[in-house]
């Protein structure tokens, strides 16, 4: 958890998500924002419904769920594979908007997990901290639960600071800029930073760099968590591409069941359409392009997935499109 003195008050807080949600509806539309955050109240009862009926037929005791942590960087896909999952009346959701178990987003402490992972009668309880993607090596290793599983899920660096610009704005700028400065306090984006992550981040000029770019420089310094923490050595862990989940939501969300010892149904992947990577690279800065280049090549490595096809770049300075 953030110190207090991190955090903005309620009323900034506050501010700052009715602004976000607005940018998002006017660049993406009202229907994407519904979507997005499952705001649909007929979906919302019908899964309610079914997961009440599936406690009452076949709810496991209490104790017994397996913890799925799904984390990764924001804005990579993650709510697709929830809604995925969520529709398996098995699957106990916790999403970051949870406020029993978050905290603006954030996981309350670790004994306000344990119990709730402790109290679900579900076989499986899925939660979603982002924000501790860096800890879950530790949640991973919780005691008082069974033993649980992670999927870590990434995103094409473009797609993804298209999409981080587009609903936060240069929230991943100001970011970089307070580790650099050092005023990022207690704040999550500066957790576990290693001496390499540091020298890194001090090598930019923030007053200078646009937030496309920083984007993806946060997608790089994240992501690479993925190999620091040594969680691609580890069989509990599993790397999951929102480009292969895209392009054949099928054969990637069986993928994703086996891994959790779990039956794959057609429902998890209804509301997947099948697509391919459309849009054209962004104008980087180069040396954070050549960064972004060279981790995107050892995550399709490890995880075994084929790298999309990639257009033409376009020159420094035309438009981000």
């Amino acid at each position: 958890m953030p110190h207090p003195d991190d955090e903005p008050s309620a009323l900034v807080y506050t501010a700052r998500r009715v602004a976000r949600h607005l940018r998002w509806a006017r660049t993406e539309g009202l229907r994407r924002l519904v979507e997005e955050d499952r705001l649909n109240p007929v979906e919302r009862a019908g899964t309610a419904l079914a997961k009440a009926r599936w406690r009452r037929r076949h709810g496991v005791p209490a104790g017994q769920a397996r913890p799925v942590y799904l984390v990764g960087l924001q804005r990579s896909g993650t709510n697709m594979l929830v809604r995925g999952l969520a529709a398996a009346p098995e699957f106990e959701v916790r999403n970051e908007n949870d406020r029993r178990l978050f905290h603006r987003f954030q996981l309350r402490p670790d004994a306000v997990l344990t119990a709730t992972i402790r109290r679900s009668r579900h076989a499986y309880i899925l939660v979603k901290p982002l924000c501790e993607s860096h800890r879950v090596d530790e949640l991973l290793a919780l005691p008082g639960v069974r033993s649980g599983r992670a999927l870590w899920a990434w995103r094409d660096v473009d797609d993804r600071a298209r999409s981080e610009v587009a609903k936060f704005g240069d929230a991943n700028l100001r970011a970089l800029r307070a580790i650099a400065d050092g005023s990022i306090g207690g704040r999550w984006q500066g957790q576990r930073l290693d001496a390499e992550a540091y020298e890194l981040i001090h090598g930019f000029d923030y007053d200078r760099m646009d937030p496309h770019t920083a984007a993806a420089l946060f997608w790089y310094v994240r992501n690479s968590l993925y190999f620091r923490l040594g969680l691609d050595r580890r069989d509990d862990v599993l790397l999951c591409s929102y480009q292969a989940l895209t392009a054949d939501p099928r054969r990637h969300l069986g993928r994703v069941c086996g891994f959790l010892d779990f039956p794959y149904h057609p429902r998890l992947a209804a509301h997947i359409a099948p697509r391919a990577p459309r849009r054209r690279p962004l104008a980087l800065d180069a040396r954070v392009r050549a960064l972004c280049d060279s981790l995107t090549a050892r995550l399709t490595a490890a995880g075994g997935d084929a790298p999309p096809p990639r257009p033409a770049r376009i020159a420094p300075g035309q438009d981000h499109g």
